[in-house]
């Protein structure tokens, strides 16, 4: 039963990772190529709230809880699959991590060009273009795992 309840929790976690990443990117990148600067402020504030509340405590939970997981049911270390998950995973966060400071910086630009009722300033941009290169690989990592979480093919 415990082995049951950590699954689904990881399940779940990995989902509201995967969800939320999905979901504030898309709607960060709508909005910045919209460039309606007030709505700019205001999603990116959402954005950094939802990234701290789920991704950030989801990022520490699923490496926590996988390898609760592999331990429990006995699945050997070295299993491929597994040590491409973790690689995978690790890239992913390598590249989320920057992106949460560039998030934050645009925030903030975003919120005083609104203030000042300027257009978004170059550094704005600067830092979406850094952001979209680390999204990139970060999101074809994550999806990269949920594939091999769900298959587990032997490699």
């Amino acid at each position: 039963m415990e082995y049951l309840v950590v699954k689904w929790l990881h399940v779940l976690s990995s989902t509201l990772l995967f969800g939320t990443g999905i979901g504030t990117a898309f709607y960060l990148l709508v909005v910045s190529l919209h460039r309606d600067v007030r709505v700019v402020a205001v999603v990116a504030r959402y954005v950094v709230i939802a990234d701290w509340l789920f991704t950030a405590t989801t990022v520490v939970f699923q490496p926590l809880s996988g390898f609760w997981l592999v331990h429990w049911a006995g699945m050997p270390w070295r299993s491929g699959w597994l040590g491409w998950s973790v690689l995978l995973y690790a890239l992913a966060v390598a590249c989320w991590l920057p992106v949460v400071v560039l998030q934050v910086r645009m925030r903030d630009l975003a919120v005083q060009a609104d203030a000042d009722g300027e257009p978004l300033p170059p550094a704005y941009w600067r830092a979406f273009r850094a952001w979209v290169v680390l999204g990139v690989p970060a999101f074809f990592a994550f999806v990269a795992v949920f594939y091999l979480m769900v298959v587990k093919p032997p490699l």
